[in-house]
């Protein structure tokens, strides 16, 4: 980790927030200067020692940054589902099955598993610029393949493309609670999370939106090429722009930490940092470990219903392609808005596994909604169904991130974020395969009710984690070192 040391003076800003005043940045690995502490000053034979905590400051650069990677978000999540939600219709085009159509998906889930590892390592060792610029650059690179793949016998080509842009995923998912710690302040790391997620979460929405009015269900194969060929390259001038942007715009961390608990972060000093044993306290944490599999199981379900969607509409609804990609867009916009509701919510409450159960619950009971509703012949119900589903579920992501960070401070938050979405892969893959197999023996109630039965069992485990709130824990003891240093209005200055 990096650290950086710096000498401060307490001020207090309007509203009656206390925010330091910077005097300077010390050289790396400097302690702070002496203070003048209540009506006397600390002397110290020999040497003179910082008694208050490093300061902390709040750049409006912040908020750049949040927005960059959510738009660089948005452009990977888009690609991910574009091939799913006309399924039928690449189905039609390559000349090959369904569920090789499915795999253009669910290789962003397989990709994930082996990757995350060294990509969480390269994150802690290299920072927060160097795996953006990673990930955009492949990101680039996927789309301008996939552009070039467009004829009936270059299925494989199109695979190999889709196979980039799912490995520059690995660089995305775990940076917002990365960001959020790194950039913004204890009262902002939530919705800065959820504004994180949110990019994703639109991309999928674009995803389920665009692709079946670029690409029409047409019957000439020249004509369905053309328009695949003009969805692809917007998408890659799109990834361009937005890969040109990173080079120029993206920082790695602010100067001045933004929080006591990052700064407390920055301090550890990087030869007592050991990935590997990081991973191995992750793991011998019994809440998180019951976080990781509760948090698999969601995000596995909602997986598995974005990539089996066309499927599901066009068995109840033939021929409404357009309408599946636009139920698609409703679950994932309602659940940007849970998104926002949920990371508001934890700053001012932080009530984190509260929070999180009854979403988890909620998911649980739109899902039941919506299984057993998607068949009674009237679309506007699935419509209806599907944004309550969409709420709460796609809500939770979020919700999973800045729980984990609460249960494994000070461990990094690339970490922590990695090892729950390597879970939601696992629980992707395994979901999407056995409920579109379900889906074709039995039909669409039995495998929705299949996913139902794990969304049960992961909210049970949910209720079983102990709320152990680190983090909350170190930006309280922090704050209360800063009160007792600070001079008390009723005691006079010399």
């Amino acid at each position: 980790r990096r650290f950086v040391a710096v000498g401060v003076a307490a001020a207090v800003t309007s509203g009656g927030h206390r925010r330091p005043r910077i005097k300077a940045p010390a050289r790396r690995g400097a302690r702070p200067p002496a203070e003048m502490s209540g009506s006397a000053e600390l002397e110290v034979k020999g040497d003179r020692s910082a008694a208050e905590p490093p300061a902390t400051r709040l750049y409006r650069r912040r908020w750049l940054v949040v927005l960059l990677f959510s738009s660089y978000s948005l452009c990977n999540a888009f690609q991910w589902i574009q091939y799913g939600i006309i399924n039928n219709i690449f189905t039609k085009f390559y000349g090959v099955s369904s569920f090789a159509v499915d795999w253009l998906s669910m290789v962003y889930m397989l990709t994930y598993i082996p990757f995350i590892f060294p990509v969480t390592w390269l994150l802690d060792r290299k920072g927060l610029r160097a795996v953006a610029l990673l990930a955009n650059a492949v990101n680039c690179l996927g789309t301008w393949v996939k552009v070039a793949s467009v004829r009936r016998d270059l299925f494989w080509v199109t695979m190999l493309g889709q196979f980039a842009t799912s490995l520059a995923q690995v660089f995305i998912l775990g940076m917002p609670s990365q960001i959020a710690s790194v950039w913004f302040g204890s009262d902002e790391v939530s919705t800065a999370c959820s504004i994180g997620v949110f990019g994703n979460q639109l991309g999928i929405a674009i995803g389920f939106l665009v692709p079946p009015i670029l690409v029409p269900n047409v019957d000439d194969m020249d004509e369905l090429g053309h328009h695949i060929s003009i969805m692809f390259y917007i998408t890659a001038a799109v990834a361009t722009l937005l890969f040109l942007l990173v080079v120029v715009a993206f920082q790695e961390k602010p100067e001045i930490p933004p929080s006591q608990a990052q700064a407390a972060a920055r301090n550890i000093p990087s030869d007592q940092y050991s990935y590997l044993a990081s991973i191995s306290r992750l793991l011998h944490n019994r809440p998180f470990i019951l976080l990781v599999i509760s948090y698999g199981l969601n995000v596995g379900c909602f997986y598995a219903v974005s990539t089996l969607l066309n499927r599901m509409i066009i068995e109840h609804y033939p021929g409404e392609e357009v309408n599946a990609g636009k139920i698609g867009l409703t679950i994932v916009v309602a659940g940007m808005v849970g998104s926002l509701v949920c990371g508001i919510w934890l700053d001012r409450t932080k009530t984190y596994k509260q929070t999180t159960l009854t979403v988890y619950l909620l998911s649980l009971v739109g899902m039941a909604v919506y299984a057993f509703t998607l068949n009674v012949g009237h679309l506007w119900v699935v419509f209806l169904t599907s944004g309550a589903l969409g709420f709460f579920m796609t809500g939770y992501l979020p919700l999973g991130f800045e729980f984990a960070v609460e249960l494994t401070y000070p461990e990094s938050e690339g970490t922590s974020s990695g090892l729950l979405n390597c879970s939601a892969q696992v629980f992707g893959i395994i979901f999407t395969i056995c409920q579109g197999k379900i889906i074709d023996n039995f039909g669409t109630l039995a495998g929705n009710i299949f996913l139902c039965v794990f969304l049960l069992i992961g909210s049970i485990m949910t209720a079983l984690i102990k709320s152990d709130l680190r983090r909350q824990k170190a930006n309280q003891l922090a704050e209360a070192e800063v009160a007792a240093v600070s001079p008390r209005p009723d005691v006079p200055r010399p």
